[in-house]
């Protein structure tokens, strides 16, 4: 690329919604702007969208307009596919308007609800889904109570199921009633219904299980079926945390 081909620098950043363009001169003034694995200090430098790679304070920043990663709330009884021949209730069906062709990044089975991510940006799909990545999904389960107290060493330490031993990050009671115990379960395991297999094998056949977190983003308070769109600290995160 030519000295006069490309986007300002200070422009794409801005038009990215890191700063001003102002600001944004003064964040590559004070070197905190990489380009491509290198510091960029001067002005005016252009870049093209399309393929640099841009990094601000450590965290990458998604530059092109055209990528998006969305955070779903998927609710209960829907499948996690982008169509279904036999016209059940299905992802795909909430971003059937929208002009990107998103993809989920991995699933839920329909009786699970919870944090569902959209994206079109391929490479980070596939190293969220990648087990060699670890990364941590954050569940809440509804378990018959009350829970033994040798249970956390005993998920820890990891159950034996059919297709290999799993182990949890970590396992905590978060409330009881009479015949119920609501717990956390964090893990970075990708198999088919491993929190319901996990649970089960224990002894504490799951009754209801939410996604509450995927890496550091969370559900919060999103209704089931409702969407956002990442913001860039939360996409920043989630490169880092992929090696992106």
């Amino acid at each position: 690329m030519s000295e006069n081909e490309g986007v300002r620098l200070q422009k794409v950043l801005a038009q990215a919604g890191i700063a001003s363009r102002r600001a944004s001169e003064e964040l590559i003034e004070q070197g905190r702007v990489q380009v491509d694995g290198k510091v960029v200090k001067e002005q005016g430098r252009r870049i093209d969208p399309e393929t640099a790679v841009v990094h601000v304070d450590g965290l990458r920043v998604q530059i092109r307009e055209d990528v998006v990663t969305i955070a779903l709330n998927k609710p209960y009884g829907m499948l996690s596919t982008m169509e279904d021949d036999l016209g059940r209730p299905c992802v795909g069906d909430l971003v059937r308007n929208r002009k990107e062709r998103l993809f989920h990044v991995g699933r839920l089975d329909a009786e699970t609800e919870g944090l569902l991510l959209l994206t079109n940006d391929g490479e980070l799909a596939h190293r969220l889904m990648h087990p060699s990545y670890n990364v941590k999904k954050t569940y809440l389960a509804e378990v018959p109570g009350p829970v033994e107290k040798g249970l956390n060493k005993k998920l820890k330490a990891g159950i034996e199921l059919e297709d290999g031993p799993v182990k949890v990050d970590s396992f905590k009671v978060i409330s009881v009633v009479p015949g119920k115990a609501l717990v956390e379960i964090k893990l970075h395991e990708g198999r088919k219904h491993i929190v319901r297999r996990l649970m089960e094998t224990a002894g504490y056949p799951v009754q209801s299980l939410v996604r509450v977190a995927v890496g550091e983003v969370l559900l919060g308070n999103q209704r089931p079926g409702a969407m956002r769109v990442l913001n860039r600290q939360e996409v920043g995160g989630l490169y880092k945390l992929v090696g992106l």
